[in-house]
């Protein structure tokens, strides 16, 4: 494998250590972290801290009903992706995360085309952000798009350049509303992607009247 060069942001790691991110999110976040031991270190130091805070911090008075409110709390929540078992990559193109959500290999991955050979398959995670497969053909440029928030896009197998770089296998590309782009993938292999996203992005010409039935 490569060496990965594009990393995540000290803003990111912290909100996936301390659990304050939508599970969208923490799906990239933990799926870059399975392939990456650089960030994967990072993490496990943001942890650390925070247990260690807890260890010292002074014990609080609650009412004798608290813990069944918060049981009660626990029931009522949907599942999100296990954040402190950090597990490292094991499929030779979907790390261990994701097999999760996909249910399988590869081949259990349920593609829809969006035009140019692009297809896509939408994860089912909580509604505050949207995750997505992207399968990207050799030498297929993206529409041109800017965000009206947060994206994140970690390559899983070939690798895709725009003006900010090239990203190749467990690279992640962090771009928000200063940035429009135009994705090419590599013309040497097919790219594939898991893409998330907190906002619709900022399509233009017929890409933006397409956009409610992509759902991106």
């Amino acid at each position: 494998m490569s060496k990965i060069t594009h990393h995540l942001t000290d803003d990111l790691i912290m909100g996936y250590s301390a659990g304050l991110l939508p599970e969208a999110v923490n799906l990239v976040i933990a799926t870059h972290v399975s392939l990456c031991d650089e960030c994967r270190a990072a993490v496990e130091a943001h942890d650390a801290v925070g247990g260690a805070v807890l260890d010292t911090a002074e014990g609080v008075a609650v009412s004798e009903d608290c813990l069944q409110g918060a049981l009660v709390l626990i029931r009522g929540m949907e599942p999100e992706p296990a954040r402190r078992e950090i597990r490292v990559a094991s499929d030779p193109v979907l790390p261990a995360p994701l097999l999760d959500y996909i249910g399988g290999s590869l081949d259990a991955v349920k593609w829809r085309p969006i035009g140019m050979g692009v297809k896509q398959a939408i994860l089912k995670t909580s509604p505050d952000a949207t995750a997505r497969m992207l399968y990207i053909p050799a030498g297929t440029a993206m529409p041109d798009h800017g965000h009206r928030g947060l994206e994140l896009t970690l390559v899983l197998k070939g690798a895709f350049h725009d003006d900010e770089g090239y990203f190749a296998r467990g690279d992640i590309e962090i771009a928000d509303a200063s940035l429009n782009h135009t994705p090419v993938a590599d013309i040497a292999e097919d790219c594939i992607c898991l893409a998330v996203t907190d906002a619709p992005l900022r399509l233009k010409g017929l890409a933006r009247l397409a956009q409610p039935f992509l759902k991106i």
